[in-house]
């Protein structure tokens, strides 16, 4: 099994598109954008990409050159950033084709729950086991009851957690703290838990997750990078140092939190990525695109986003 981290920020990358086409050098500009800004790790394919929309030759070509660019900034900088490669499906055969397809290129797979089947707990853990014995990669659990109509539970995330020692964190986008502080409280040492709302990072990694999977970092993958470190800091000092130092540290963090914080609701004010690709391309990052059945989202959207994302980077 490959050795990666996964802490801090990560990104789930949006796809660019310009006349129905996946836009390819518009994704290499993006990716050179999250590496110069700092980020701890990149997702590429994973909802927020519009990867269902993908064909399976837009897939390998985007994570090909997501690929190549982090590779060429390892030589220049000596820092790894990780690749997290969105493969799951709503089904064991369709997601073990993913991983088929884009495992020499990924470092590790996002696996989400699978959709719109609605599977029982014992379904998800016979499916989740299946997925972690057809790999030698770590596997990242998603959890997004949201979307997929099903909630991973932490008596199953732990069952599996437990049993494939490739299964080594869940992107939690779940709400509910008491079902993270479950998970976090009784993982095993190599498995952690990761935020997969932006708005609820805070609160998570004060539980004890590790990090974000962000999709306002697309927008500001500086001040998320810096928001997530800040809260590892905070933490940490909270656990050993004087009063005067943890308040400092957690004031810096709402510093932080004050100038993209704003952000973290307007993004789902219509469904993900609509909300971010308006302030993206507000900012002249990418075409105001989609593919069907995604479509521009009102204008009030683009205004709210468009304002909110001018003071930030």
């Amino acid at each position: 099994m490959n050795e990666i981290k996964l802490s801090g920020c990560g990104t789930a990358l949006v796809t660019p598109f310009k006349d129905g086409k996946v836009d390819y050098e518009t994704f290499a500009r993006l990716i050179d954008r999250q590496l110069e800004a700092g980020i701890d790790f990149l997702v590429p394919l994973g909802t927020t990409g519009e990867t269902p929309c993908l064909d399976n030759e837009e897939k390998l070509t985007l994570l090909e050159l997501c690929r190549e660019q982090v590779d060429e900034f390892k030589q220049k900088t000596g820092r790894d950033i990780p690749v997290l490669v969105g493969a799951g499906t709503n089904s064991l055969q369709g997601t073990l084709r993913n991983m088929e397809l884009l495992e020499e290129r990924a470092d590790a797979f996002l696996i989400v729950v699978p959709y719109y089947n609605k599977p029982t707990q014992e379904g998800l853990y016979q499916y989740f086991t299946a997925v972690a014995k057809a790999s030698s990669k770590p596997i990242v659990l998603y959890n997004v009851p949201g979307r997929t109509g099903a909630n991973l539970t932490p008596e199953t995330c732990l069952r599996v957690a437990n049993e494939c020692s490739n299964v080594i964190a869940i992107k939690q986008a779940n709400p509910d703290m008491e079902q993270t502080k479950t998970i976090i409280e009784g993982a095993p040492k190599w498995f952690s838990v990761l935020s997969g709302n932006d708005e609820d990072t805070f609160e998570m990694m004060r539980l004890g997750a590790k990090g974000v999977i962000s999709v306002v970092s697309n927008i500001a993958p500086a001040m998320m990078t810096e928001y997530a470190s800040a809260i590892s800091k905070a933490v940490a000092l909270s656990e050993v140092a004087d009063s005067s130092q943890v308040g400092e540290a957690f004031a810096k963090v709402e510093e932080i939190e004050a100038k993209v914080g704003p952000l973290f609701k307007a993004c789902f004010v219509e469904s993900n990525p609509i909300p971010v690709k308006a302030a993206m391309a507000s900012k002249g990052l990418i075409e105001y695109e989609f593919r069907l059945p995604l479509y521009r989202g009102r204008q009030e959207t683009w205004d709210l986003l468009a304002k909110l994302s001018e003071s930030v980077e």
